[in-house]
């Protein structure tokens, strides 16, 4: 239970700490107003951090469901704790945006944009395209998988998150963001987009516009399969590496 509850705990400071940047970025009358896309991936890779610290050494740090089963699919996460981690990070997730729409309520309401208020709790597509938004999703999030096993593994375990570790997944993030981020909001996680829709849909403001479930489907699939892949094509070069070095 004390690893349930730290998943959502730290998926709620993620999505926060992000969320809150994005907002902070695009709300009318924001002190942060127009800072813009670098200052975006700055805040979550520097979000990915903070949450890291804080769920790290009681749960591994997931935060994603697309690393939950990532590593369930390649028999490195037991798969009788999928359940229970994904529906906390869902949870975190939400209660995360709850947070950020208490906190930025005046600036919702504020802005007349229905486009930067969905921005505020979800992702979308710069070019809506359903394949190629797809591949953005799901390479990124392979990237970020084999990025953070190569980060671990030079480490020695898997199970240990020292200090210095978090701040290099912060660093991927924020390079992912940079290079990969700009056709989809590089969103890598399906607890913090589609906790945070399903949250714009529920909760109320003024010209919000739709939630546009439509695309949903790109967040989530994507990055479980990306991360499936990431962990898979991590495990084979370990794996080849030592056979052939």
């Amino acid at each position: 239970m004390v690893a349930y509850w730290s998943e959502g705990i730290g998926t709620a400071v993620l999505v926060l700490i992000g969320n809150a940047g994005v907002a902070s970025c695009l709300l009318k009358n924001s002190k942060g107003k127009d800072a813009g896309w670098l200052a975006i991936t700055f805040i979550w890779g520097l979000a990915i951090l903070l949450a890291l610290y804080v769920a790290g050494p009681l749960s591994l740090g997931h935060l994603n469901p697309a690393v939950t089963l990532g590593l369930a699919m390649n028999g490195l996460f037991p798969w009788e704790d999928v359940p229970a981690y994904i529906v906390s990070q869902l949870l975190g997730g939400m209660a995360g945006s709850l947070c950020v729409y208490l906190f930025y309520y005046p600036h919702l309401q504020a802005t007349k944009s229905e486009e930067s208020k969905l921005a505020i709790f979800a992702t979308g597509p710069a070019i809506s395209n359903g394949v190629f938004n797809f591949f953005a999703e799901f390479f990124a999030t392979m990237i970020l998988l084999i990025s953070i096993l190569s980060v671990a593994h030079v480490g020695g375990d898997l199970a240990v998150f020292p200090f210095v570790k978090p701040i290099f997944v912060g660093l991927i993030v924020i390079a992912l963001g940079l290079a990969l981020g700009g056709p989809t909001g590089y969103a890598l996680n399906p607890a913090r987009d589609f906790g945070p829709r399903l949250m714009h849909w529920i909760l109320p403001m003024n010209r919000k516009g739709p939630s546009n479930f439509k695309y949903a489907w790109v967040p989530i699939f994507g990055p479980i399969l990306g991360a499936a892949a990431g962990v898979y094509l991590h495990g084979y070069w370990v794996h080849w590496s030592t056979i052939n070095f």
